[in-house]
């Protein structure tokens, strides 16, 4: 009883953390790896089971993680900007994102309830589609606006907020001595804002919810699937899949979003293997592939000439995303487990997309990662992890070019750096 009131007492804690996770983007909008002990390898993780991820990772991992507990933040570290040269409209700007630290918490529990069956739960986050751009800045008379505006030439700050919190229960049964299957649920919970999109306002079905409404908030029921095989004891192999998941439109942003508000949260599947090289190293290779061009609001081309808010409307024109996570893991010592990976995906951003793509320069593709755990007894542990994404942009034709003010042509850009720490417990 007193450890179920822990567990709500975490959960409960980490959901209220949610909106500060806003800025997480590495794989586009989802993180590059789930658990400290994942993000220190690249994110590889569908095949690995020495942690209680596995409702964001994959389910039948819970059926070989045993009773345990981590709990885990992450500091992530951003920093974004655009560039707009060659306007003849006297557009040009250059400028940074603010905000660039936001604390990412993270929380799972699994117990084996025999030597077959286990059950579990997972809370984590996804965003990233984040920015917070001062205004003021730019001269839009020649876009027939007035001077002192932002960088598109709308009003105030411009900038907009994500968060998606998910919480997922898990089951996993093992149908043989190696071989298992899980399911996790997914409930998860998104906000978002939008600010200083004035000028857009023109391009609506419904210029009054466009821009400056506040936070909005959807909700959504999806599911995870997992295998995991054990083809010896050195093989490891799994699969992890969630269709997408059908959001509650963000009504008061109908007439920015595609059909009316919707932003639903696109199908990814992971395939992966870990191999026991040696006693004291491990390599695991993940394999994954998410579907944002399904999701209208995401991956309708922002040429596309329909008004904003329908279902053919203008979206950030996002490309699917194929993502290969290698990690290798090191015991160095009965105390020390070390780890390092890498993280090489595609970015989901084109030329075409780059005016839309100021509000979310997700355009990294390389992560590099370092990580470790140390174990304080043989019941309590500690994880770190750093991951560097070096700088990466997207240059092309500004957007405005073809509303009839000449915008040049705009570069998106974005790095980061995340830390994170992870307590973890056997019981």
């Amino acid at each position: 009883m007193h450890q179920l009131k822990a567990i709500r007492g975490v959960i409960v804690a980490v959901a209220s953390a949610g909106s500060l996770s806003a800025a997480l983007a590495t794989n586009g909008y989802f993180s590059h790896g789930y658990g400290m002990k994942a993000k220190g390898m690249g994110g590889a993780s569908v095949a690995m089971t020495d942690n209680a991820f596995a409702g964001a990772n994959n389910p039948a991992a819970a059926a070989w993680a045993g009773n345990r507990m981590e709990l885990g933040v992450d500091l992530f570290m951003p920093s974004r900007g655009m560039e707009r040269t060659g306007s003849t409209a006297g557009i040009n700007v250059s400028v940074d994102s603010d905000s660039n630290q936001f604390y990412v918490p993270e929380f799972a529990y699994n117990r084996a309830m025999s030597d077959k069956l286990a059950i579990g739960l997972t809370v984590y986050g996804n965003g990233g589609m984040n920015t917070d751009y001062a205004g003021g800045n730019t001269n839009c008379t020649g876009a027939g606006l007035t001077a002192g505006k932002n960088a598109l030439c709308g009003d105030g700050r411009l900038g907009i907020d994500l968060t998606q919190l998910i919480v997922a229960p898990t089951i996993a049964y093992k149908v043989s001595d190696n071989h298992s299957f899980g399911i996790s649920p997914l409930l998860v919970h998104q906000q978002f804002k939008a600010d200083g999109l004035q000028f857009f306002k023109q391009l609506s079905s419904d210029n009054s919810k466009v821009t400056n409404n506040g936070f909005d908030t959807s909700n959504g029921i999806g599911v995870r699937l997992g295998y995991l095989g054990k083809l010896n004891d050195k093989v490891n192999i799994g699969v992890s899949y969630s269709p997408k998941i059908t959001m509650s439109k963000l009504s008061k942003y109908a007439g920015l979003f595609a059909d009316g508000g919707n932003f639903d949260i696109p199908e990814n599947f992971t395939l992966g293997t870990s191999f026991q090289a040696s006693s004291s190293i491990t390599v695991a290779l993940d394999y994954q592939v998410i579907k944002y061009s399904a999701v209208p609001s995401v991956g309708n081309p922002s040429t596309n000439t329909a008004q904003l808010g329908t279902p053919n409307g203008r979206g950030f024109g996002w490309a699917d995303v194929s993502v290969w996570k290698l990690g290798m893991q090191w015991q160095a010592s009965p105390q020390w487990t070390l780890r390092a990976g890498v993280n090489i995906g595609d970015n989901p951003v084109r030329s075409r997309d780059v005016t839309f793509n100021i509000l979310a320069p997700g355009v990294v593709t390389a992560h590099y990662t370092l990580g470790g755990t140390y174990a304080i007894s043989d019941k309590s542990e500690v994880t770190f992890s750093y991951m560097y994404a070096p700088s990466n942009s997207v240059s092309g034709a500004s957007l405005f070019t073809s509303l009839g003010v000449n915008g040049g042509n705009e570069t998106i850009k974005m790095s980061q750096q995340s830390l994170g720490i992870q307590f973890g417990w056997k019981f």
